[in-house]
């Protein structure tokens, strides 16, 4: 199921940076939430496991059926959304985790991915947007009138805008030190620029879902961007200070 990945250089410098001795491995099939048996063969190669739990009062009665597979006592890693690279400082060290789903993009960027993964784990944020919410998932829900898919993906978009807000200040000093990963960095932030342009009109037309909106918002708040409102609220050091206290407020507003 895994095999080790050889890093870049940078890569490799950046996670003896912020995440020392931690493991980068290649699985070899995609996932969302690891399988247990892949996850029985993951703690095999680590040193400790420290299991933190999702607890299934955090979730509102009307949610996804997929959510169901976040919540117990077990070690948890990945979620749905989380995309082609996942990983968890619930073992020791901590492990990141690439799924083949990479093949065919740009090596550059699946290096930038991979450093990006490493400094989230090394600045301990919440590993999925149900550990950061916690029980104000709740509130979180009962404060957006959309249906459970969609308050789900919107609570998704507020968590990568608040690691964001994190990880951003780091990708701003690599010009210097990591130049490859600097441009592929600034270079997947070009690409998303046309698609931030208009936004706001796109989604009053209906031509963009707004769930889909909040997503590319985050992204445009990771890379750095100007965005519109209503997301431009998720771009401020006080979202970065209160995290999902503000995020529910921000749902209240938008939505009252």
């Amino acid at each position: 199921m895994f095999e080790q990945r050889d890093l870049h250089p940078d890569v490799a410098a950046v996670r003896d940076e912020h995440a020392p001795g931690a493991l980068v491995y290649d699985t070899e099939r995609d996932f969302e939430v690891l399988p247990t048996s892949a996850l029985t063969d993951l703690m095999m190669v680590v040193d400790d496991v420290e299991p933190r739990g999702y607890r299934s009062a955090w979730l509102p009665d009307d949610h996804p059926e997929i959510l169901d597979r976040l919540v117990g006592d077990d070690v948890i890693v990945g979620a749905p959304g989380d995309g082609s690279v996942t990983w968890t400082t619930q073992t020791t060290p901590p492990v990141v985790l690439v799924k083949p789903r990479v093949e065919g993009s740009p090596e550059d960027f699946v290096s930038f991915l991979v450093a990006e993964a490493l400094v989230e784990a090394g600045l301990a944020l919440p590993e999925q947007f149900l550990g950061f919410f916690g029980e104000s998932y709740r509130e979180f829900a009962a404060a957006t009138p959309t249906d459970p898919t969609t308050t789900y993906q919107l609570a998704l978009a507020c968590y990568d805008a608040y690691v964001a807000l994190h990880t951003r200040d780091v990708f701003e000093t690599w010009a210097g030190e990591y130049a490859m990963l600097a441009e592929a960095w600034a270079d997947a932030g070009e690409r998303l620029q046309p698609r931030l342009d208009g936004l706001g009109r796109a989604v009053a037309r209906g031509k963009t879902e707004f769930a889909d909106a909040a997503e590319l918002a985050a992204g445009g708040i990771k890379h750095g961007l100007d965005v519109p409102a209503p997301f431009d609220a998720l771009d401020t050091l006080a979202y970065r200070e209160h995290g999902a206290a503000y995020a529910v407020t921000w749902a209240e507003k938008l939505f009252d």
